[in-house]
């Protein structure tokens, strides 16, 4: 048996002392290296919070200064990258500002704990009071006339009575489908604004695929149809928002119908006023011949003024702005100097394309704004619900009214108007407007925020899926456009040619003074055969009506090619 030494009284306290010292120390050290780790931590959340300051509105002007040069290196890294891609098979622009929006919302909600995705806050009034401006009035300015107006009841017909039809099926199906996956606390207006927000198109990825030169009236209905559309669902977006819920009765159609046509009338005609004066004030003052600086500003301030009296006076200022680009492109540029014409062209054109490109890549960054998606309560399966059901009407309010419509245009137009739109041709119009885009995203944020926040879980719901819903069509569509447009419309050569961009007025038309037309069974027959051409070639025929018009009446006072 063996015996241990028990070590005396104070040779074991001072062990335990010098052990809880150790012990001591450890702990002063793990906190020290803690307290460290959370000064480092909160140094970098400083300094984020300082560059995101602008979209909290806490940061003051040196906050919105520095958020601001960040987005605008980001806006520069798109134009980077939307050049490298240019040639790529799948990629175009918006996609990839879409995908860098995405990516450095990824980045700024990392380095923000969590607490932000953007470096601006989206703001329905700033979008519609300067960004979509300069793209509208752009699409305008530079349209190619004479295929628009070619193709005017088509175009009109597409961008009118098709988003009246999509809203229509739209607004049903969600009515009557959300319900089943267990989402229906929606009023009447609400289901209605649904189907004005997912029947506003998008068909920029679509527009930089299609060969303007290959298949004009392509392009032009494309085109058309994408202005119209986004004019008459804003139009018709105000005009039931203007509903009463209460009050709803078997004449609110035709109450919303005579609402949007006044604004449609009313936005048309202020809009050529405002292009027929600066085209007046331009020919009659002549600014180039002391400078051309003040040509250019007095067309770009007359544009945005125009867009900001249709506001003022409840108007559409799309529409505004849209008609005042094509006048001013017909007479008032046509009164200023080369220079001018040449330095407006540009200047329009890349506001537009600037303005373009920030609209995608802050839909990209939005995408992850974690307070929206923390106020919505939809389960994952009423999310993926709502989701499916949005697809699939979009899809059958598209095909609702594309091929009945064009059908019906073919066979208005007759054989020897114009080229029939074939059927390949009604499924690129088709998938064209599939692509939702920010027009959407800015009426739902309308309709269910205020100043793009929301605490109704019910509205964030919308808000989310809209978001989803724009992010799938742009990105699944967008990258699907340029393979199917290549199967559907192969390659051709440039040399054949497009008789309905330019026609010739090889016709007598009577109604006008013809010198050699005096004798009056002469003047008869040519009546007979002008009003007979009238019903075979009803477009055409009123063209060169309107051109003979034109040139006798209108261009003396406001100016035009071939005026001086």
């Amino acid at each position: 048996m063996t015996c241990t030494a028990i070590p005396d009284a104070p040779a074991l306290r001072a062990k335990v002392v010098r052990h809880r010292a150790a012990a001591k120390s450890k702990r002063c050290g793990g906190r020290r290296e803690h307290a460290r780790e959370r000064r480092d931590a909160m140094a970098a959340r400083e300094l984020w919070e300082s560059l995101v300051a602008a979209a909290g509105g806490t940061g003051g002007s040196s906050g919105t200064v520095v958020s601001i040069c960040v987005f605008t290196a980001v806006l520069c890294l798109c134009l980077v990258a939307g050049h490298l891609l240019e040639e790529n098979k799948w990629v175009n622009e918006s996609i990839t500002a879409l995908i860098i929006g995405c990516i450095i919302g990824a980045i700024i909600f990392l380095l923000s704990k969590g607490k932000n995705s953007h470096i601006l806050r989206f703001d329905e009034q700033l979008f519609f009071i300067y960004v979509l401006p300069p793209i509208i009035f752009n699409a305008g300015f530079q349209v190619k006339k004479k295929q628009f107006f070619h193709n005017f009841l088509t175009i009109m017909s597409f961008g009118v009575f098709g988003v009246f039809i999509s809203v229509a099926i739209v607004s049903t199906g969600c009515y009557w489908l959300f319900p089943k996956v267990g989402f229906g606390e929606l009023d009447a207006v609400d289901y209605l604004a649904l189907g004005t927000i997912f029947s506003s198109t998008d068909t920029v990825c679509t527009l930089q695929v299609i060969n303007q030169d290959e298949t004009p009236r392509l392009y032009s209905l494309v085109f058309g149809e994408g202005v119209v559309n986004d004019a008459t669902a804003v139009v018709l977006f105000n005009a039931i928002k203007n509903l009463d819920v209460d009050q709803l009765k078997g004449g609110v159609a035709l109450k919303v119908i005579s609402d949007f046509l006044y604004l449609f009338a009313t936005s048309t005609i202020l809009g050529i006023s405002m292009g027929l004066s600066t085209a007046y004030v331009l020919k009659t003052l002549y600014f180039g011949r002391h400078s051309t600086d003040r040509e250019v500003a007095l067309m770009a301030l007359m544009a945005y003024l125009s867009y900001m009296l249709a506001e003022l006076l409840s108007l559409s200022g799309i529409l505004t702005v849209f008609f005042c680009g094509i006048v001013m492109s017909h007479y008032a540029w046509h009164n200023v100097t080369e220079s001018s014409r040449i330095t407006t062209r540009h200047i329009f054109a890349t506001l537009s394309f600037i303005a373009e490109t920030f609209i995608f890549l802050y839909v990209g960054m939005d995408a992850l704004d974690i307070d929206k998606w923390k106020t919505s309560e939809a389960s994952l399966k009423t999310s993926i619900g709502i989701f499916g059901i949005v697809i699939l009407l979009l899809l059958l309010g598209r095909a609702a009214f594309v091929f009945p419509i064009s059908m019906l245009s073919n066979k208005m137009s007759g054989s020897s108007e114009r080229t029939p739109i074939t059927f390949k041709h009604q499924v690129v119009i088709w998938w064209a407007g599939l692509m939702r885009g920010a027009v959407s995203i800015a009426l739902a944020y309308n309709q269910f925020t205020f100043s793009g926040v929301t605490s109704d879980p019910i509205h964030a719901t919308v808000i989310t899926s809209t978001i989803i819903v724009v992010f799938f069509t742009t990105l699944v569509f967008g990258f699907l456009t340029r393979p199917l447009i290549s199967a559907m419309l192969p390659h051709r050569s440039r040399g054949h040619s497009t008789g309905s961009n330019s026609p010739k007025d090889d016709l007598t038309l009577p109604f006008f003074s013809n010198e050699d037309a005096s004798d009056s069974g002469i003047v008869l027959e040519q009546a007979k055969r002008s009003i007979s051409m009238l019903l075979e070639r009803p477009v055409h025929t009123v063209h060169i009506y309107w051109r003979k018009f034109d040139d006798r009446f209108m261009r003396p006072i406001f100016g035009g090619p071939g005026s001086h």
